[in-house]
């Protein structure tokens, strides 16, 4: 039997173990109560995650064609950002 693979965001919830500093986790509970503590964290590593392949791309971009302004990279970031919250679909880290 294959496994099936998920994308990023996708697939049913499966439990990890997560160390934080505990002032860390006051902070998220007393944001965003305890119930909610798990998407909190789950948003904040899709946010990171979209952040390092769009990172990945904008490096393999410069290696191939040369430097990338900041107001270029910003544009990037913004239509990356967009891009992914209309398709709700998430690109294949390289």
């Amino acid at each position: 039997m294959g496994e099936t693979a998920y994308s990023i965001g996708e697939g049913p919830a499966t439990r990890v173990s997560l160390s934080l500093p505990e002032g860390t986790a006051e902070a998220i509970r007393a944001r965003v109560g305890k119930r909610e503590f798990s998407a909190f964290i789950a948003a904040a590593v899709e946010r990171e995650l979209r952040g390092q392949v769009l990172d990945e791309y904008l490096a393999d971009y410069e290696n191939r064609k040369g430097p990338v302004s900041e107001q270029a990279r910003q544009r990037a970031r913004q239509v990356f950002d967009e891009v992914f919250a209309e398709q709700a679909e998430w690109p294949a880290a390289s």
